[in-house]
């Protein structure tokens, strides 16, 4: 059983991988503090700097509010947990982040969730559509896959992967959304710009589709090319994003 409190790895391991294990921490906090969690469930993952082909994950049982660096487990890439560590993961939560950082080498940090907004939008059949400026700015950069049931089928990771493309962002389908960053500044902002695009999607189609104004092509044409620079607002956002922790949810990076 969890009981938040664990002993601090920093003395045991990398400057590089300490300093990953914080910012994935605070992709936790974060999340949680956006009321984007799913009690237990869901996952964020990051590759451990390294030779080793080694991820971090969240231990299964731990609501995301209690992430810390050092309580996060480090797996190898079949999820086969390589640390001393009384805790355990949830191997079919793995199966998606493991699929995407073995195929993207700028997969470093990878975001799933299951929000209220984009279970929303992932389960409407034209998708993520061009009904506000954050929608407007993702347009070519979200995949979609379709819903094969609970992640447990390894066989589904090909699928998933081809689907994704070289694509940051992705709905799966009936299921939720999915973010991927070289940075966990690009796969907080992605998953924000998201997130946010999907509860606004929600909102507006309240009053039903034929009530709805979509932006005009011309601004739609525009923005597409905008959303490139969204990586570049990423590195302006995140030291804030950690601002907010301090003052917020402290402790993370413990």
């Amino acid at each position: 059983m969890a009981d938040g409190t664990t002993a601090s790895l920093k003395s045991r391991v990398s400057e590089a991988e300490w300093n990953a294990r914080v910012e994935l921490a605070a992709l936790y906090r974060l999340v949680a503090l956006h009321g984007w969690d799913d009690m237990i469930f869901t996952h964020i993952s990051a590759r451990v700097p390294g030779p080793e082909t080694h991820f971090l994950i969240n231990p299964y049982g731990w609501y995301f509010e209690e992430m810390t660096a050092s309580c996060l487990v480090k797996v190898d890439l079949d999820g086969n947990i390589v640390q001393e560590t009384t805790s355990f993961i949830n191997p079919a939560g793995f199966t998606i982040h493991s699929a995407i950082h073995a195929a993207r080498d700028d997969a470093h940090f990878v975001i799933h969730l299951h929000t209220v907004a984009g279970v929303g939008v992932a389960a409407q059949q034209e998708g993520l559509l061009p009904l506000g400026q954050n929608a407007c700015l993702l347009q070519e950069q979200v995949a979609y896959h379709g819903y094969e049931g609970l992640a447990l089928n390894h066989d589904e990771r090909e699928r998933l992967v081809a689907d994704l493309g070289d694509k940051p962002l992705m709905l799966l389908r009936n299921h939720g959304t999915l973010a991927v960053g070289q940075t966990a500044a690009q796969a907080w902002i992605g998953m924000f710009f998201l997130e946010r695009a999907c509860a606004q999607q929600v909102a507006a189609l309240s009053v039903g589709r034929e009530h709805v104004l979509m932006a005009p092509d011309a601004a739609q044409a525009e923005t597409r090319k905008q959303g490139k620079g969204i990586g570049f607002v990423s590195a302006l956002a995140w030291p804030g994003a950690l601002r907010m922790l301090d003052r917020k949810s402290p402790g993370y990076d413990v």
